[in-house]
């Protein structure tokens, strides 16, 4: 029996080895017919199955394109998507309204994926991640299937399609990461059995499942190690990232620090429009749940409650969110936060905006004072780097990106705040209402002086820089 097994695996390993091996060859044809149509030019894929969403990605995505573009003459751009339901002139039309970035249309071609459910977190409801990377391996096999390129540059974080386009079609990799899949701060939440939007509570207060997910959570790093490590060069949106994926990968002399690119130049030309009659506060993000939006409706009720002698204060403060949603479970989440603000009687204090364009966008700057941010261990922050550009006060979570690199809070420097809980939003929310005017003016002008080194040249620069070693 023991006998039969072993040629049984065997000959499954011996079928495995040469469909892999056909798939490769047939792969490599492929790859090498579409060089001979692109007249010796470089055909660089970049894989965003959510290219039409418009958030902070997708900024990085659009910015990463035009600098090829400008850059490299002969050059063929693939943008891999998995928005089936988008022409590529509707897609380009709305990274120019969103983001400001116009492109040359005739250079770019779109591979459409169908397989992109096989990424959507809602379709693995327990073993998430682990469900996620593997999908990320069947759209990555469509997407090679499709259009085998020579330099593949990921710019999602879809870190296990790597080997399938380095040992299948040859390619040179790149990758920009927004967040690692596993971070240490993940591990020691689940090791220390603290609840969170990725560790739910009935496993924080098992010890059983919680060693389950630890378990799983180690073994997953591991493997996202490897397939990492098939990256030639990885580029990091902020020093935090940067710290996770050196202490995860053990590869510092692999990365490159490129911050996010920021639209500041315009923002910093907006005059604010005075109105005594009205506080704005502003919260600009995608509705996912790591934004973390019921804490700023928390922080909404908490000031209500410490302005509870001053109605007419309360009554002139008003809380716009802006946000995108990509898909259905998006507008659920934010019609449950339409229900909160219900709940909580704040209906006619908080403003909720949807997919606005980057025009309506601007007047909503001009308009505010101060700005919101409640993500945990946001990874950079360009939403809070161009509220401060456009010269509103943040107030951001302190951790991640907005505490490493972007917001400093020492006297004399200070550029924006910093909090943890409702309560601190609140009073930093009050201190920048009562300070004077001097004081917030001086913070205003650190928080403009501060963003500089985010803004869009200086991503070119950078990120050119870092591919540069995939073109030899």
């Amino acid at each position: 029996m023991v006998i039969i097994i072993c040629w049984c695996f065997l000959l499954l390993l011996g079928i495995a080895s040469t469909f892999l091996f056909c798939l490769r060859q047939w792969i490599r044809n492929k790859k090498k017919k579409l060089q001979s149509q692109s007249d010796n030019k470089w055909n660089v894929g970049l894989f965003h199955p959510y290219c039409n969403a418009g958030g902070g990605g997708e900024r990085v995505l659009w910015c990463a394109v035009r600098a090829l573009q400008n850059k490299y003459e002969k050059i063929k751009i693939v943008i891999y998507t998995g928005d089936i339901d988008a022409t590529p002139s509707s897609i380009l039309q709305k990274a120019k309204n969103v983001f400001n970035i116009a492109l040359e249309a005739e250079q770019i071609t779109f591979v459409y994926l169908k397989q992109r459910q096989w990424v959507e977190a809602r379709k693995y409801p327990h073993f998430t991640l682990l469900g996620q990377s593997l999908g990320s391996i069947v759209l990555g096999l469509e997407a090679i299937c499709k259009f085998p390129p020579d330099i593949f540059i990921d710019t999602m974080g879809y870190a296990y399609t790597f080997p399938i386009f380095r040992y299948l079609a040859g390619s040179r990799i790149g990758c920009y990461v927004h967040y690692p899949l596993i971070s240490t701060d993940m591990l020691r939440k689940v090791q220390y059995r603290q609840s969170s939007f990725n560790n739910k509570a009935y496993v924080a207060r098992n010890p059983f499942l919680t060693w389950i997910k630890l378990t799983y959570y180690r073994l997953l790093s591991r493997t996202y190690k490897w397939v990492s490590c098939c990256s030639e060069t990885i580029m990091v949106n902020s020093t935090w990232t940067e710290n996770h994926l050196v202490e995860l990968l053990n590869v510092p002399l692999k990365t490159h620090r490129v911050y996010p690119p920021c639209e500041i130049e315009h923002l910093k030309k907006i005059e604010h429009i005075e109105n005594n009659d009205e506080i704005i506060i502003v919260s600009v993000g995608q509705f996912r749940p790591e934004k973390n939006h019921p804490l700023q409706l928390q922080v909404l009720y908490e000031l209500r409650t410490l302005l509870v002698k001053d109605e007419a204060l309360w009554n002139r403060i008003k809380l716009v969110i802006v946000g995108s949603c990509r898909h259905e479970e998006d507008y659920e989440r934010l019609h449950n936060m339409e229900d909160l603000a219900k709940h909580l009687s704040l209906e006619n204090s908080v403003e909720f905006k949807v997919n606005v364009s980057y025009d309506d966008l601007l007047n909503i700057y001009k308009r505010a004072i101060i700005g919101l941010h409640t993500m945990w261990n946001e990874h950079f922050g360009i939403g809070i780097v161009e509220c401060m550009a456009a010269g509103i006060i943040m107030i951001a979570h302190k951790s991640g990106g907005p505490l490493f690199d972007i917001i400093e809070t020492s006297e004399g420097s200070q550029n924006g705040f910093l909090a943890t809980d409702a309560v601190e939003y609140a009073t930093s929310i009050l201190n920048i209402i009562f300070n004077p005017a001097e004081t917030n003016r001086n913070i205003r002008n650190a928080a403009r002086s501060s963003v500089e080194r985010f803004s869009e040249k200086e991503f070119n620069n950078q990120f050119l820089r870092a591919i540069s070693t995939l073109f030899v």
